[in-house]
């Protein structure tokens, strides 16, 4: 059963119903889903599907032929394989899809132009004379980010300013990763999300009908199975130097967000390469660098600047408990690393996913018009802050703060302040006051509006308060996952 991605097919529809030519470039890293958006997005069209190899030129030219000639086109007739490219390419012209669109897609794209750099050129040259105006689709689809973002679109390449359409898939949000477990308790549904985040292929190997726990044991801690050896088999296949990006990812998993104390953790003495190693594994998607919602340009120019965050909740649980229990797994001891790692730290592991949750609900609120006024930037809020420290001369002292969600509106007259709670007690009338003291480095003078979101509900205090002040919004977990 295909799920989500109604947004990917509705742009994928539209170009397909638009007039004359047609040349999409979708991309997106490893496991995204790429290839079985594709495939649903053919269903019930005339097309041609062909997926790309790594191997020579004259092999690729050798398959390409092959699938094309399947078709009832004239060539097929007096060929057995194309002599060239320009003649394979051409060829697209020719199949027998009376007024539909003539629908090709070219999976992992890369791979074609790794074995022969002239392909760009000899697509753009046909796209230029040929393809442009006529009833056809062309779709290049790859998972090799940094060739198509630096090389495919870049202005040097042939095929610059020819796409018709662009789109960088990510991985699905909460919403539709959910669905692929309908029966899990709303707790689970986060928890289940924390660990196997938005992708696609990672969110196929749980069975749905398993508890979580047996999920995680049989299905990422047991020796053998599909998850156990992914992070393992994705760097192989991506990076050079795994042994150190293991360092470098396993430092940001555990908690060292900044660039000097990831370099200090994973021994690379050099911040200059750390930065360097960081750069490869933002460019796959594997951890981003975050700045403070109010950031100005200046400062997220600055290199030293900012935090690295891991975006793969996969990769997040597996140097949480995965790596770092490794020798252990290797024996065959995955219940021991579930109940006495795993399962002691799994609820408050989960409470970083459920801030991009909470993120998540804000975004569908606004789109439906249900916040109290419209942000143009949401993100964390870091600064600092004046707290009281008996210990200080002054009675108080600065300490560094942040805010789980902070929605600035216009002119920054509006915020919205968030605080996400992910525990087993209810979120308390003491740490609302503590989210209201965060706000004294934020403009005097604006309206606040506080949107309190909590696993286990609210203590009498913060629903008395909130019944008293409209600007106080509360969101327990049900409101949460199960928004519409």
């Amino acid at each position: 059963m295909f799920i989500g991605r109604e947004s990917e097919l509705q742009f994928l529809e539209n170009k397909y119903a638009a007039k004359n030519g047609q040349l999409v470039v979708l991309y997106g890293r490893r496991r995204v889903g790429k290839t079985e958006t594709l495939k649903e997005f053919c269903k019930n069209k005339k097309h041609i599907f062909y997926s790309c190899t790594q191997s020579t030129d004259k092999v690729q030219l050798q398959k390409f032929s092959k699938r094309l000639l399947q078709e009832d086109i004239p060539a097929k007739k007096y060929l057995s394989e194309f002599a060239d490219w320009e003649s394979a390419f051409g060829a697209i012209l020719e199949l027998p899809y009376g007024e539909e669109k003539k629908l090709i897609v070219i999976d992992e794209f890369p791979y074609m132009c790794k074995a022969n750099k002239s392909i760009p050129s000899v697509l753009q040259n046909l796209w230029d004379t040929q393809l442009k105006d006529s009833n056809v689709m062309v779709i290049l689809c790859g998972s090799a980010m940094s060739f198509i973002e630096k090389e495919l679109l870049a202005e040097k390449n042939p095929l610059y300013g020819r796409a018709t359409g662009i789109y960088k898939m990510t991985e699905m949000g909460f919403y539709d990763a959910v669905k692929f477990f309908p029966a899990y308790s709303d707790p689970d549904k986060i928890i289940a999300y924390s660990i196997l985040g938005g992708i696609p292929h990672y969110l196929c190997q749980f069975d749905p009908d398993l508890p979580l726990s047996e999920n995680i044991k049989k299905n990422i801690l047991t020796k053998g199975c599909v998850l156990y050896s992914e992070v393992d088999f994705l760097l192989h296949q991506e990076l050079r130097e795994t042994p150190i990006y293991n360092s470098v990812i396993e430092a940001v998993a555990l908690g060292n967000t900044k660039l000097n104390d990831i370099s200090q953790k994973s021994l690379v003495e050099d911040t200059s390469k750390t930065s360097v190693y960081l750069k490869n594994l933002i460019e796959l998607g594997i951890i981003e660098r975050e700045f403070s919602v109010d950031s100005k340009i200046k400062e997220k120019a600055n290199t030293s600047r900012g935090t690295y965050r891991l975006t793969d909740n996969f990769f997040r649980f597996w140097y949480a408990f995965g790596f770092t229990n490794y020798s252990q797994l290797e024996d065959g001891d995955a219940q021991g690393v579930f109940t006495h790692v795993v399962e002691p730290a799994l609820h408050e592991f989960a409470s970083h996913a459920f801030e991009a949750v909470c993120k998540e609900f804000v975004k569908e609120m606004q789109k439906k018009n249900r916040l109290p006024f419209r942000y143009v930037k949401l993100g964390r809020w870091t600064g600092k802050t004046t707290v009281r420290d008996a210990a200080a001369k002054s009675g108080s002292r600065i300490a560094e703060t942040e805010i789980d969600l902070l929605g600035i509106g216009r002119d920054e007259k509006d915020y919205l302040v968030g605080e996400c709670k992910f525990k087993k007690t209810p979120f308390s009338y003491a740490e609302y006051l503590d989210t209201k003291a965060k706000l004294s480095p934020l403009k005097e003078n604006a309206a606040f509006y506080y949107a309190l979101f909590a696993e286990s509900g609210f203590d009498t205090a913060v629903r008395n308060e909130a019944a008293a002040d409209q600007r106080i919004l509360l969101y327990e977990l049900s409101d949460i996952v199960n928004f519409k």
